[in-house]
């Protein structure tokens, strides 16, 4: 259980980040600044010795625990045998290791091909240079309440202004924006607001110009929105019949996420690249763009890679988290999570009229309240953070509590956190 021994942030925390105004840029935000010195499965204990209820990880990046002893072994070895040489100058059997797994894992039982980067924005870049490459089209289709990242390219892929690209622009060209399904708002089942996205891509880009449709199986950022089924089935259709490559950005919804490998898996959609991170390497920078082998190999030697792209510690990392997803069927775990939170969440919402949604997937779940500001979010997140409990915001109008407990979180703490959030909830 949470153990507060003092005020959230601490003394020693708040020395910290008086010592941060003068070492960091002021434009790298915290959304709890109680710094931490450990963590367990769950658990977050911070230099104050205050344990915190991690029901965030990291962004949906510790799934499988933090530390998970996999991972950290892995990482110990490979340390000391060597950190680094660069694939592209000398390569090393554990990249070709993660690109296996990944080839096995991702959606279809088609032949693939991986290469693996640093970031998940890193990944999407590399993802649309393939894309546009292979195709000899310019044109990318995004939708709204979307987000990809925070490169140039990246952060014209994203939807939200405010803080991504505020002043940041001009960006990359070439990229157009679409409706995406909303089920609590635009009211259509799947297929019809897939034919309103597509309208839209026809009429003002034609799918002649199109290189790809790079889209989040269920968008993260912009509120854990999950689309009505259908919705992305009928977008693969389209793109498959016009030549235009299905680009799913599963960077948050991967690696057992939503109770599936991947999100696409719940309806069976194959996309032609897929692009992975987060959860990916326990904690360790590490992302990849998976593909049909015919696009994957289209590119010329030397198109791809990055001096860090597939370190082998990061490599380590990983492959010691897929196998911790593996033998404690971290799917399972999720799927046994979302039945836990929803029941809760729902309950909670019969007490309150606050709340418009409760929605999600496995262990990537969301709250959406009925004002569209971010006021009550931020007043429910704080409170939460007074009593230890770790959640996180998220919403084109930050009006979102989203929940990403790690996949290994016990039911005690678990039960806790939520116990925490419905009296702020119902504060």
């Amino acid at each position: 259980m949470t153990r507060l021994r003092t005020a959230i942030p601490g003394p020693k925390s708040l020395e910290l980040q008086a010592r941060r105004k003068g070492a960091v840029a002021a434009g790298v935000g915290s959304t709890l600044p109680a710094y931490i010195d450990s963590a367990d499965d769950g658990l977050l204990i911070d230099v104050d010795g205050n344990q915190l209820i991690d029901l965030g990880s990291g962004i949906a990046v510790t799934n499988v625990g933090n530390p998970a002893p996999a991972v950290a072994e892995a990482v110990h070895a490979q340390i000391d045998r060597f950190s680094h040489t660069c694939f592209m100058i000398t390569p090393y059997e554990s990249y070709l290791d993660v690109c296996e797994a990944l080839n096995e894992l991702t959606p279809g039982d088609h032949e693939k091909r991986s290469v693996l980067f640093n970031s998940g924005a890193e990944a999407v870049e590399n993802a649309v240079k393939i894309a546009r490459h292979v195709t000899g089209r310019q044109a990318v289709v995004v939708f709204d309440h979307g987000y990809h990242g925070r490169t140039n390219l990246t952060m014209a892929l994203t939807a939200k202004n405010m803080p991504y690209k505020h002043r940041f622009g001009p960006f990359a060209p070439e990229v157009y924006r679409v409706p995406a399904s909303y089920p609590l708002h635009d009211g259509l089942t799947g297929p019809e607001a897939a034919a309103r996205a597509i309208a839209a891509i026809e009429k003002q880009v034609g799918a002649d110009n199109t290189a790809a449709v790079v889209i989040e199986p269920i968008q993260g950022e912009g509120g854990f929105i999950a689309p009505a089924e259908g919705f992305l089935p009928a977008i693969a259709d389209w793109c498959r019949e016009r030549g235009v490559l299905f680009v799913a950005d599963e960077i948050q919804t991967g690696f057992c996420r939503t109770g599936s490998w991947f999100a696409l898996d719940h309806e069976a959609v194959v996309p032609d690249l897929i692009t992975t991170a987060k959860g990916i390497a326990g904690g360790l920078p590490l992302a990849a763009v998976t593909g049909r082998a015919e696009i994957m190999d289209a590119v010329h030697v030397g198109g791809l890679g990055g001096t860090y792209g597939g370190n082998p510690v990061a490599c380590a990392a990983a492959l010691g988290a897929i196998r911790t997803m593996r033998e404690r069927d971290l799917n399972a775990a999720a799927r046994r999570i979302e039945e836990t939170v929803l029941g809760r969440l729902r309950a909670i919402a019969e007490k309150t009229d606050i709340i418009a949604d409760i929605r999600g997937r496995g262990a990537m779940l969301a709250i959406e309240f009925t004002e569209r500001t971010p006021d009550i979010a931020a007043r429910v997140a704080k409170a939460c953070h007074e009593q230890g409990v770790v959640v996180l915001t998220c919403g084109t109008y930050g009006n979102v509590i989203r929940l990403l407990p790690p996949l290994v979180i016990p039911d005690d703490l678990l039960a806790e956190g939520l116990d925490v959030l419905e009296g702020a909830l119902l504060a």
